[in-house]
């Protein structure tokens, strides 16, 4: 007779591969999965009878900004959640690591992450291992920030690297590499990393083959230069040799609306050609990043999500805002700063390209800390399983769960994960496919996600379908090739 510490019975079991799903019965043992399937003459401690709610892997958030929340607030309710088990950090060209002692301050928008520099750390080793003395609830993987090179080695930031700050930035990644960072991000897009040429972003990541790491991006334009930044990513991914993955590729502003159809024929084209790409998504025509005042008027509408000036806007329209103050959009603006704000400036048909492309992975990109946050932080998943998936119809609902584990599992090379399998790891998360959806709003961004009946990370349960557990069982994860 077969013992499991956990059956979960009836199940629509949804494997994480987009093949069909089936009914039948899952076991675990420990932190793995033991026995799928009819598990008829089976026992264990404890039994759920799953039978009309489906149960898939745990989600992975293929592009997150938890670097710090992990270790601030390590039950990560906005994840968890939403089924949430394991997070990609390290995005957008920042990471906590590495920060060589005696360095200066941050730069702006980065000091509004990051306070205090005694929450960064000297190396990907310090790091990993305060992550693995003080766990989370969920696991973690992490990529060394270009933007965090530049900051360790380099002066001022409004010029290109030069070759002795350039190897000096290779042999830290170099280092980071091998404690363990699956590869390196960029955020080109940003003040202190937009002055870097193409050239030093690709001389620094000529380490990354040899680790057959990847080379992650936020690009250096997702508005009039979305399809030139596009061809600059894949000249990255090509002369270095390894992945290149668009960080939540977009067409900002109405300008550029349409023009995913050019950006992912370009993808397919490289695609075709042998290369190896990948892009991820979050499902909403708003983004949220930090408040540029130059940036305020391009955008339908602009909520402000948090302000050190103006604290009391948080969640506020910019509008309302600079009509109160008899400013206009961008005196308003530099008034709040520091600040964050949610940016419309999408469009819908876009978006569902976008979501639809086979290789397109699901990411949150929230910002979980701000005050009044992008609804994502909360509701990224569910709003694509909900809306997207069983209300529009985009793909079946095989095929979204595939999006959001087993397509992100294989791209990050996390083994054992992303999948339902006999011998993989533990991470599940049980829902209702007829009720699930996202309950955080632009107004109200901060509600857990209905229809979740449960989380498991690494085979315990981190999410009971109403509040956090407490338990905190996540690893740190390192690529696999």
């Amino acid at each position: 007779m077969n013992t499991a510490d956990l059956i979960l019975r009836n199940a629509r079991l949804i494997d994480g591969t987009g093949s069909a799903s089936c009914t039948g019965d899952l076991a675990i043992t420990d932190d793995r999965i033991t026995g799928l399937g009819d598990l008829g003459t089976w026992h264990a401690a404890q039994e759920i009878d799953a039978l009309g709610l489906a149960l898939a892997p745990g989600f992975i958030d293929s592009h997150c900004h938890d670097d710090l929340a992990l270790l601030q607030t390590p039950l990560l309710e906005p994840k968890i959640s939403q089924g949430v088990t394991t997070v990609v950090n390290g995005n957008c060209g920042f990471s906590l690591a590495p920060h060589p002692e005696g360095r200066g301050p941050l730069p702006q928008p980065l000091a509004s992450l990051v306070p205090d520099q005694s929450l960064m750390f000297p190396d990907f080793a310090a790091y990993f291992q305060r992550l693995s003395d003080q766990p989370a609830s969920v696991n973690s993987l992490c990529l060394c920030g270009h933007t965090t090179l530049r900051h360790a080695v380099m002066d001022r930031f409004d010029r290109a690297a030069t070759p002795a700050e350039i190897k000096a930035m290779r042999d830290l990644l170099d280092k980071a590499l091998a404690q363990g960072a699956a590869g390196m991000s960029t955020g080109l897009y940003y003040p202190p990393a937009s002055a870097a040429p193409t050239e030093e972003v690709i001389e620094i990541g000529a380490v990354l083959q040899a680790y057959q790491a990847l080379y992650v991006t936020h690009m250096r334009n997702e508005a009039d230069g979305v399809v030139a930044s596009v061809e600059e990513t894949l000249r990255i991914g090509h002369e270095t040799g390894v992945p290149a993955i668009v960080s939540h590729h977009k067409c900002m502003n109405p300008q550029n609306h349409g023009k995913s159809k050019i950006t992912l024929g370009l993808i397919d084209a490289a695609l075709a050609a042998g290369q190896d790409v990948g892009l991820d998504a979050y499902p909403y025509i708003a983004g949220s990043t930090f408040l540029f005042p130059e940036r305020v008027e391009q955008a339908a509408r602009v909520i402000v999500t948090w302000s050190k000036a103006m604290p009391e806007t948080s969640g506020r329209d910019l509008t309302e805002i600079a009509a109160e103050l008899g400013l206009s959009l961008r005196e308003a603006a530099e008034r709040l700063l520091p600040a964050g704000a949610v940016y419309f400036q999408m469009d819908e048909c876009d978006l569902r390209r976008i979501l639809s492309h086979p290789l397109t992975m699901i990411g949150s990109d929230g910002l979980v800390a701000d005050p009044h946050p992008h609804p994502r932080a909360w509701g990224t998943f569910p709003r694509v399983l909900g809306h997207y998936a069983r209300d529009e119809g985009l793909f079946p609902l095989e095929e979204a769960v595939h999006r959001m584990t087993g397509l992100t599992a294989k791209r990050f090379g996390l083994a054992g994960r992303g999948v339902l399998q006999v011998g993989a790891f533990a991470d599940l998360v049980l829902f209702d496919p007829a009720a699930i959806h996202d309950s955080a709003r632009f107004e109200d961004p901060q509600r857990p996600a209905a229809g979740l009946h449960g989380v498991w990370c690494n085979g315990r349960l981190t999410w009971n379908g109403h509040a956090a557990t407490g338990n905190r069982p996540g690893r740190v994860l390192t690529r696999s090739s």
